[in-house]
């Protein structure tokens, strides 16, 4: 038998074994210290509020965008449509406007970086942009119409165009360019990257035709006496336009909706329109 001394030294009686004696109580451990609360990052400010404090509305265009939001090669001064509505809207906001040159391949990129505000160059509502923009109500609206030259034997009739041998132009970016892409079985398409554009596409040779919406084939017939519009068979590839937003900004929405639903009731829209040749164009 093992003995076992107390601890004041005397002897004692043989103590059980370990395994039958009652465990020790467990030391408290130290708590571990507390983490403090998570930190959101803090929201970025409204773009309504930021326009405001910088004093300019950042404005993304096209400038190839005969009669909605052009560069004059003979003064180079800015003109369309787009061009009347964003100076309106600037002066709404009681900010200076500064046009952001850009292109149907880029603008969206140029709206998520924040480079702009807002994209007001006839911009055409479609589901794949709708993942990445916000849209404005939509104030104008066209199909999708064809140009080639007079002389032409090629292309006389809308079914010329989709033959086979013949080129078919459309603009990178824009809605003609997926809408082409389904359309065409027999013809080639083409498509044209800045800083070729569809008309030198066509005097060039290297397209029979292209496509473009009512805005950009009226302008080509005022502008070009070589050029020959091909009206489209019911109202083919027909797309709304609105203008662009950033996502995620309800106040800025509703700001510009706000703006559009005044310009069409007190006559900016109209008189933007009838100046610029696309009255016909235009949705209240």
């Amino acid at each position: 038998m093992v003995l076992f001394f107390e601890m004041n030294g005397a002897w004692g009686q043989a103590q059980p074994p370990a395994s039958n004696r009652p465990a020790a109580p467990a030391k408290p451990t130290a708590a571990a210290p507390a983490r403090p609360p998570a930190v959101e990052p803090p929201a970025p400010p409204e773009r309504l509020a930021l326009i405001r404090s910088r004093g300019e509305l950042a404005i993304c265009i096209w400038p190839d965008y005969f009669a909605v939001s052009y560069r004059n090669p003979r003064n180079s001064e800015l003109e369309g449509i787009d061009i009347d509505m964003a100076r309106a809207l600037a002066n709404r906001l009681l900010v200076q406007p500064r046009f952001v040159d850009t292109n149907f391949a880029e603008f969206m990129d140029r709206l998520e970086a924040g480079s702009c505000d807002i994209a007001m160059t006839g911009v055409g509502i479609s589901a794949a942009r709708q993942q990445r923009v916000a849209f404005s109500k939509p104030y104008m609206t066209s199909a999708v119409y064809a140009v080639t030259t007079r002389e032409s034997n090629r292309i006389t009739r809308w079914d010329d165009i989709d033959t086979v041998g013949t080129v078919v132009a459309v603009a990178v970016g824009t809605l003609m360019e997926p809408l082409m892409r389904r359309s065409l079985k027999a013809a080639e398409l083409l498509v044209v990257r800045p800083p070729r554009t569809l008309e030198s596409e066509i005097q060039a040779g290297r397209a029979d035709a292209f496509m473009s919406d009512f805005a950009y084939t009226r302008r080509m017939l005022s502008v070009h006496d070589w050029a020959r519009v091909i009206e489209p068979p019911d109202r083919f590839g027909e797309a709304l336009y609105a203008y662009a937003l950033p996502r995620g900004d309800a106040s800025w929405l509703a700001e510009v909706n706000n703006f559009l639903t005044v310009a069409k009731v007190d006559g900016t829209l109209a008189r933007a329109g009838a100046r610029h040749g696309l009255s016909a164009a235009l949705v209240y």
